[in-house]
């Protein structure tokens, strides 16, 4: 069955579009069908996947508020994408009043479930509509959370957040595990964070280890590659085939 697994954190700069499109890459390599849903109105995603978010006629927004059938850009990387930009920003307003709006992505991915063994949804920073519709729509939730004491603030909403879709809207999401990120192991303040992460949380879900903060993200991202075809021998690229493995044992 296919796992479709949000990936959420309503806090940004903590690296869950990077981790998203690496994590994917990882489960190709290891002969997944793997499909990325950008469905943040920045458009990082789209933009690492090496898309022009300016140039495209259809988007992820086409097929939640305009229900219309999902747009699919297929081969990249060994991904397929289902690609977003700023316009996805309008939906929050228009689907106030829209039929049926928390069921909207997961109806729009509806017709992909056969056709993929993992969907990869990149949330948006923020615990709004979109965040919302991408849980009602996810099997799994997976959390990055960087070793910084102001990243672990608002984890108790959070998890509020993701208690709330399960009262009612989503009974069935489970948590895939909590990836700690941007690791900087030589501070305090990152070791302490990081012990922190494992105290509050080794009861949520399975915590992976952590990712260091390294510059080769940004570049690979940059040159709209994930890191193991930019720098194959990046140390992160091991923690991330472990992330990959931890997906596939769900």
């Amino acid at each position: 069955m296919v796992k479709v697994i949000a990936l959420f954190n309503q806090a940004g700069g903590v690296a869950k579009t990077s981790l998203t499109m690496n994590v994917g890459y990882q489960l190709a390599q290891r002969n997944r069908r793997v499909l990325l849903a950008d469905m943040d109105p920045q458009a990082s995603l789209t933009t690492f996947m090496g898309l022009d978010v300016y140039n495209l006629s259809r988007t992820i927004y086409n097929a939640v508020v305009l229900s219309e059938a999902m747009p699919i850009h297929k081969g990249i990387h060994g991904m397929d994408l289902a690609p977003a930009n700023l316009r996805l920003s309008a939906a929050e307003l228009e689907l106030v009043v829209a039929d049926m709006r928390d069921l909207r992505l997961k109806e729009a991915l509806a017709p992909f479930l056969d056709s993929y063994d993992f969907i990869l949804i990149d949330c948006p920073p923020s615990l709004g509509i979109l965040s919302y519709l991408s849980l009602v729509a996810a099997t799994h939730t997976l959390i990055p959370i960087q070793t910084h004491y102001k990243a672990l603030v608002g984890t108790d909403l959070l998890l509020d957040t993701i208690s709330r879709v399960r009262a009612r809207a989503n009974k069935s999401l489970k948590i895939a595990g909590i990836v700690p990120t941007m690791h900087e192991a030589q501070t305090v303040q990152a070791k302490m964070s990081l012990q922190t992460i494992d105290d509050q949380l080794s009861q949520v879900g399975r915590i992976y280890p952590p990712i260091p903060r390294s510059i080769a993200f940004a570049d690979a991202s940059q040159e709209h590659l994930p890191l193991a075809l930019f720098a194959p021998k990046h140390p992160a690229i091991a923690i991330l085939d472990t992330i990959a493995q931890g997906l596939e044992e769900l």
